[in-house]
């Protein structure tokens, strides 16, 4: 899967971007930043998955949203800040290009495509940040699991999901045990696998049925600014 915004450039920008674009390996669970804290860096995702965190005064998490090769972390520098006021945490390990502050401020100064491109891509990231509010307030803990399984899957290139669900169900703002209830009822009806803190998408169809309305907004906004994913069905879906 390439990675959407660096691929959505022209082939002269993307060349000048070359040499200061390197490749890093971001384990499961890495903090890529922490509140508060100077971004020295941007992360563009190709394989791993990172989410957006916000915590509390009493410890607990909340999820706003989740980047993957569909954006870029770190947008906070471009719209005049250099440090951010939540944390970014890597929820399926993989690859990200990596970028210097530095370089990601002088390439948006110059006003072009690179510039045109993250504006698009942080309208998208607001209106999942905004959907994931709606959606943690008005739907079931089992439609809030589809959203998420479907918008993990749009930007990695895996059916495969290494999540414990006290992790999941601290990403969707619930209970272990409700998220427990929620996975069985999932995978009773075939749509997913889930082992040993890992999930395992075997119907994507059969999830954008039972899902809410949330994901299809999500993923309808970000094809309009971005350009289509093109997710194809899950692996284990197209070999049934």
């Amino acid at each position: 899967m390439a990675q959407r915004v660096l691929s959505s450039l022209p082939q002269e920008d993307y060349q000048r971007l070359l040499p200061n674009l390197h490749h890093v390996n971001l384990p499961l669970g890495e903090v890529v930043y922490e509140s508060s804290r100077q971004m020295d860096h941007v992360y563009f995702p190709t394989t791993c998955l990172i989410s957006l965190l916000h915590t509390m005064n009493d410890g607990s998490i909340a999820e706003m949203g989740v980047v993957g090769n569909d954006g870029m972390v770190g947008i906070a520098l471009f719209l005049g800040g250099i440090t951010r006021p939540n944390r970014a945490l890597v929820q399926i390990g993989g690859h990200a290009l990596r970028l210097s502050s530095k370089i990601l401020r002088e390439e948006f100064t110059r006003l072009g495509p690179l510039h045109d491109c993250l504006l698009r891509y942080t309208q998208a990231l607001l209106t999942q940040v905004s959907q994931t509010a709606v959606c943690n307030r008005l739907h079931s803990v089992e439609q809030r699991l589809c959203r998420w399984l479907l918008l993990s899957h749009d930007r990695v290139p895996s059916d495969e999901i290494a999540m414990t669900q006290e992790f999941i169900a601290t990403m969707l703002g619930g209970r272990r045990e409700s998220v427990t209830i929620a996975a069985g009822h999932l995978q009773g009806a075939g749509l997913i696998d889930y082992s040993r803190g890992h999930i395992r998408i075997l119907d994507r169809q059969g999830l954008e049925r039972q899902v809410c309305e949330c994901y299809q907004v999500v993923k309808v906004e970000s094809d309009r600014l971005l350009g289509a994913s093109g997710k194809p069905l899950s692996r284990s879906a197209r070999s049934a």
